[in-house]
């Protein structure tokens, strides 16, 4: 039986931390499918079309993943559409975990086919957030430690066009 999964954010922006999760789940399913949901009443800080275009970058040498978007769906409705039967959460902190198991509870209700694996994040990573990327790259900190190369990348590009982010 082939297991498939799908891990679902924002990634706005992909940190070093959703990389972790990215790299260890691939390795744990033979398929895992990126889910960038969205909603189009909030403004991210990048459009949706720059953070699949980042995402397709970083996941390029995983044969076994693929980025997919979605909008206005339950991540379970898109789970089902896929044939998923794994969502891949990942863990920083207590925090995270409350979220995840109120979560989880109604994924379970609507969905009760589908398993959540928990993956811990690594210790080097734990304390990296999107937020916090947002915040360093609005006041020009160096965010290179914290996110893939495609990002920096995307940074420098906006920088040239414009004053501040």
């Amino acid at each position: 039986m082939t297991k498939i999964a799908m891990f679902t954010g924002s990634f706005d922006p992909i940190t070093n931390g959703h990389m972790d999760i990215i790299v260890r789940a691939s390795k744990l399913f033979d398929e895992l499918y990126i889910g960038l949901f969205y909603n189009k009443n909030k403004q991210g800080f990048w459009d949706v079309a720059t953070r699949k275009r980042i995402l397709d970058e970083v996941v390029a040498d995983f044969p076994n993943v693929k980025v997919i978007t979605a909008h206005d769906s339950l991540a379970v409705d898109v789970a089902r559409d896929l044939g998923v039967t794994y969502l891949v959460r990942g863990l920083r902190n207590a925090t995270d975990f409350d979220y995840e198991a109120n979560m989880d509870y109604f994924n379970k209700g609507l969905a009760p086919e589908l398993e959540t694996v928990y993956l811990i994040a690594s210790h080097e990573v734990t304390p990296v957030s999107s937020s916090r990327v947002r915040e360093l790259i609005y006041f020009e900190g160096d965010i290179s430690s914290y996110v893939p190369q495609a990002v920096v990348k995307e940074v420098e590009a906006k920088r040239g066009k414009q004053d501040k982010i």
